[in-house]
């Protein structure tokens, strides 16, 4: 079984404007450049290790999630090899995937989530690194 290593943590907020100023001066780092993701309701950046989300459709899942908890940690992800047999594993084990497959996700990795009823309430994502084929 391969272990499972920290990929990012995510934090849902309402505002990039806002968030990034704030999250670069703390962590003293440059954000990366904003993504949308208009599959996933979501714009998104990373900061080290923390990538902000803010939501694009105001019915989406991050929208929904920040009017019931207000902005906050909303997923935990750990990075996969092969994200297609990991997924078989834990489905095998007694996991509840949202994703049944690998999705397309931010900078352009595979990834697919976890439900949090089946993880002791914590929304796990799971990140396959997709390399770029540029030279």
């Amino acid at each position: 079984m391969e272990p499972l290593s920290h990929d990012h943590v995510a934090i849902a907020v309402a505002s990039l404007d806002e968030a990034v100023p704030l999250f670069e001066r703390l962590l003293g780092l440059r954000s990366s450049p904003v993504e949308e993701l208009p599959r996933q309701g979501v714009r998104v950046t990373f900061i080290g290790a923390l990538e902000l989300l803010e939501p694009l459709d105001p019915e989406g899942t991050v929208a929904r999630f920040l009017a019931r908890r207000g902005p906050g940690l909303h997923h935990v992800a750990y990075r996969v090899s092969d994200l297609g047999t990991t997924l078989d594993r834990l489905r095998r084990e007694g996991y509840q995937l949202i994703d049944q497959s690998p999705r397309p996700g931010a900078r352009g990795h595979r990834v697919a989530f976890l439900h949090p009823k089946s993880t002791s309430g914590v929304l796990v994502e799971l990140v396959e690194v997709v390399q770029s084929t540029d030279p």
